[in-house]
Parts: structure tokens; sequence; C-alpha cells
């Protein structure tokens, strides 16, 4: 249907800032939406005349709309797990946690398992013990007061999310009888220690991991109840609900994903339920493979993670990924497959130093997009490039620590694209990590920029909300310090948005038809709280979004409208 030679739009949003983020970095003031596309972007009155009997129209009442941010590595499956096990948020002190305990006991039968969360509050877990009034963690007998016929379990925290060691959990005297841990048993790692009584020399139930990927949990504990398929998916459809609420719009999850991941994003997709755009990349349990099979999987992989992979614009499986090497430890963790855990990867996707090269070469002449963490990689991608180019393949780096000129020299030269974790490497780091080497090299985000390299940002689930990333690439704020970490590489907000938009989109090749508000793009919109090129710096991260638009339909709404 047209009236007057123009197409009547399904939504009109009118009277607000329209951040376009197309190369002119040009503001408009409505859009017109039919279906799931953007029809028209202009002024006030030429965008209501696409308004018909049956349009919605909404007036941005002068706030401003931005394309839906794009979180270059999310782990946003994470999220919505945190509700599965009860939460311990809000106890100050043993006491209130032992309550917590007795009352999850209450609603159990004898002998089942009681598992919740770790101490603290989320996102981070913040300073634990040090939140409640002892400064200690409970022990295995203060647990047995309120749980004497059901083992219990407090789970220890996602090591990245509070970024430092040791990780905690605690268990109570049948937990740890079910796990077979007692006075005289040996950790299967040398990251872990059972915590003992200093008079008696038993165990205490306090078990501490100098790693920030839980071993115990996944070996000694490996009885304890674990997220379900159900529950995966579940976690997935809030997940997206929450990620939503700030205005991500997509995802890409470079880390991998392994098939129990997979399936249940598929269940979701297939059920019609998608709201955030997700792009996964392929998680191989490569120790479980012979060298001379990696060439064979790989061409026959091609079929499906060749290219851009297998989707469509709501789901798509595309790429590798992989690191250098498969530690011990790792190996340990593999051992609960397929189950993977927090993870939603398999823990033993590195590759054996020795058959590394070689592999990459397959990668590269199967067609497959490669992304790894860190620069571990970075020479051997150049040795790579020389026998199969890939500076046109997009490849990717993801969570570069220190970054040296020269690295950055190479990174452009070939190509690839950087997702960044400023929250960890920038906002989190310790003074000590600091002092440790050259500070304009943490995180280079300008330096990186200026020599032409593509830079998404990304939340890496630490928090959920892209305006941290966004705050903390334009201020370099240190959480330890309270100082600023290399204000040169400080970028400006305009930078920001692109790098959490725009650039997104080129992460996962879809900058023609994302990432910018334009004529023809998929209608994925945010209307934000405040507006990120005017608001207080510091409030940046306070930011989160009265209206988001995913596909021409509003998939998030707060009640401030």
């Amino acid at each position: 249907m047209t009236i007057a030679g123009s197409t009547v739009a399904d939504l009109v949003l009118v009277g607000g800032r329209v951040l376009k983020m197309d190369p002119a970095l040009a503001v408009a003031e409505a859009v017109a939406i039919v279906g799931e596309r953007i029809t028209a972007v202009g002024g006030n009155d030429e965008i209501r005349a696409h308004s018909g009997p049956d349009t919605q129209v909404i007036d941005l009442d002068g706030r401003t709309a931005i394309p839906g941010l794009i979180d270059g590595h999310a782990h946003m499956d994470r999220e919505g797990l945190k509700s599965v096990f009860p939460s311990l948020a809000g106890a100050t002190s043993i006491d209130e946690v032992l309550e917590r305990i007795e009352s999850l006991v209450a609603e159990r039968q004898p002998g089942d398992w009681v598992v919740t969360m770790p101490l603290g509050e989320s996102p981070d877990y913040w300073d634990v013990p040090n939140n409640l009034t002892e400064k200690r963690f409970p022990t295995r007998w203060e647990l047995d007061q309120v749980s004497p016929e059901n083992p219990v379990y407090i789970r220890p925290i996602w090591g990245y999310w509070r970024h430092t060691r040791p990780i905690v959990s605690v268990a109570n005297s049948l937990a740890l009888e079910c796990a077979g841990v007692g006075r005289n048993t040996a950790p299967v790692s040398k990251q872990i220690e059972f915590q003992k009584d200093p008079n008696s020399g038993d165990v205490n139930g306090i078990i501490l991991e100098h790693t920030s990927t839980s071993i115990a949990e996944l070996c000694h504990f490996s009885m304890i109840p674990r997220f379900t398929h159900g529950q995966r998916a579940a976690g997935i459809r809030e997940s997206m609900r929450i990620y939503s609420a700030t205005g991500t719009t997509g995802v890409f999850e470079g880390h991998g994903a392994a098939a129990e991941l997979i399936r249940a994003y598929q269940e979701v997709h297939h059920a019609g339920e998608m709201i955030v755009r997700t792009r996964l990349v392929g998680s191989p349990a490569w120790s479980r493979f012979e060298a001379e099979q990696t060439a064979p999987i790989l061409a026959s992989w091609a079929a499906w993670l060749g290219g851009q992979g297998q989707g469509d614009d709501w789901l798509r499986v595309e790429g590798l990924h992989g690191g250098f090497g498969i530690e011990a430890d790792d190996r340990l963790r593999a051992g609960a497959a397929p189950y993977t855990g927090w993870a939603g990867f398999n823990h033993d996707s590195g590759v054996p130093r020795e058959r590394i090269k070689d592999y990459l070469i397959e990668v590269a002449r199967n067609g497959i997009r490669f992304t790894t963490i860190g620069l571990d990689l970075l020479d051997i991608l150049s040795q790579v490039n020389d026998v199969v180019p890939i500076s046109d393949k997009r490849w990717v780096i993801a969570h570069p620590r220190r970054i040296k000129p020269a690295e950055i020299d190479l990174i452009a030269k070939l190509g690839l694209v950087v997702t960044v974790h400023t929250s960890h490497l920038i906002y989190n780091i310790t003074a000590e990590e600091i002092a440790a080497g050259d500070e304009n090299e943490i995180v280079p985000i300008k330096s990186l920029i200026d020599a032409g390299v593509h830079v998404a940002l990304s939340t890496d689930n630490m928090p959920t909300s892209m305006f941290n990333p966004l705050w903390q690439s334009v201020a370099r704020p240190n959480r330890y310090t309270g100082n600023t970490i290399s204000p040169e590489q400080r970028i400006s907000r305009e930078a920001a948005l692109k790098s959490s938009t725009v650039e997104g989109a080129y992460l996962t090749y879809e900058e023609n038809i994302r990432g910018s508000i334009e004529v023809g793009k998929l209608a994925d919109i945010a209307v934000l709280s405040m507006g990120p090129l005017s608001c207080p710096e510091g409030r940046l991260r306070e930011i989160t979004a009265d209206l988001t638009i995913a596909g021409g339909k509003i998939v998030h709404q707060s009640r401030r409208r």
C-alpha cells in the first residue's frame, strides 16, 4: 500500500535524535519501518507521510535512537543461567547464609542435593568473603548444622566475572563424602587446594582454585546437578531479554560454542523466539582426534562452517575457535564432555603446538574463518598468510591484553578483526599488571583504529550492557588505582559507538544489512534513556534502552514510555 507515492510504514519513530552511524555520521529526526527493514530516514514531516491508519507511531520525545548494539564477544547465554540455582545475594553474614541453606533444605527430600550460586552479588561477586561480617567463608561443619541429611555445594564463580583468584566453592560433609574428598585426598590438579582445619587437619569444606575456570566442579564434584538442555534454552530466552533491555540486538560468540549450546540456540530459534541476532563459532574438541584426521575433518566441516556458515539473519554458525596447545587442566575440564558447565564451549579446543601451523593452513584452504584469544598465534597467522592468504577473511583476535606497535602493524596487514575486553583488561586490571610493562600497550584501541584495524567492543558477560565497554573505551578508568589507563588511547564517543555498531556488523560480515540506520537495512534500533554523545561521561555506563526494536518488532519497552 502507498499514500501519495509513499510506502505505508508498519512502524514510525518521530521526534527524536537519530544517530544514523552512516559514514557521514548524519543525524535525523525520524525513521519509517516496513516489515523487518528501514524504509525511510529523515525529518519528522517527511517520515510522518509514511503513516497510514494502521501504522504504529511512536513519539521519541527528543530521545536518542541508535542502531542496535552488537556485542563482539558476549557469552550471552551465561546470564540467563544465573537464575537456575538459588542465589545467596544479599547475605551479609554466615548466619544469613545458613538461613538461606536451611530454607532450601526444607524444600527437599533427605539426600537431595542443595546447590547454590556463589557467595556475593551478581554480576561480579566482588570482594567475597569480605562482604560477610565474619570476613571468611562458612565451613563444612557450619553447613552441616542446617543440612545434616542433604549434600550442600556453594558453587564457585566463573572467575572472569571478578578477575581475581582464587575462586572458592564450599561443600558440607555429605557433599565431600559424595565426592570422595577427605583428609588424604589429592586434588586432580595443582591448581586446587582442599583447605584444612589447622587443628584437626581435616578438610574444612572450603575449596580454593587458583584458576579462573573451575576444575573441581567438573571433576571432583561432577555428580552435582548440572545445567540441563531445557535450562540452557530457557536461559537463552532470559539472556536475550536482559541484553535487549540495554539496546543490544546482536552478539558474536567468538570463543566458540559446543554442541550442547548450539542445540539450545537451535531450539529457541526453531520456536521463533530469537530477539537478539546471534552468531556462533564452532568449538572443536581436538584432544579427541588424531593428527591424521585433521584434514578430512576440516574438509567435511567446510560445508557448514565455511564462508558465512549455516543459518539465517537470526542465528548462524560459522567458523572455528582455537588456541595454542591443550593444557593439562583443560583436558581435565574436557573430561566432563559433552557437558561444559558455565563455559558453553569445549575446554579442549586448543590445537597441539606441533600441529597448529598445518591445522591453520587447512582451515584457510577450506575457507573457514578462525578466531582465537590473545596474540599467541599472531606470528603463526602471518606464516599461514604466506601460504594461503587470509588478509581478506576477517579472522578474529579476541581479548588482546598488550599490543606492541609492531604487532598492530601485523594485525593490520593480516586484515584481522580485534574484539576488545575493556572490563577485564582496562577497568579491572590490577596496579601490578599495569606496572608490568608499557602502559600505552594496554588494549591500545586508538592506535589500532588509527592503523586501520577494525575494532569491535564486547562485554564478555561482565556485565551485560555494551555501555560499560563504551564508557571504558572513552574514559579508560581503572577500578583499583582510580586513574586513567594510558589516556592517549582514549577514543571519542562517536568512535566508541561505531565500534559498538558498524564494526560489530563488519565482524559478522553484515555491514551491508545492519550496523547503521539506513534505508534497506534491518530495522534494529535502540532508543536510549540518555544521549550517549551529551550525557556526563561518568554516566555513560548507566544508559539503558527505553525501547529496543529488532527486525522491525518491539522486543523491549521500558515503563518510562
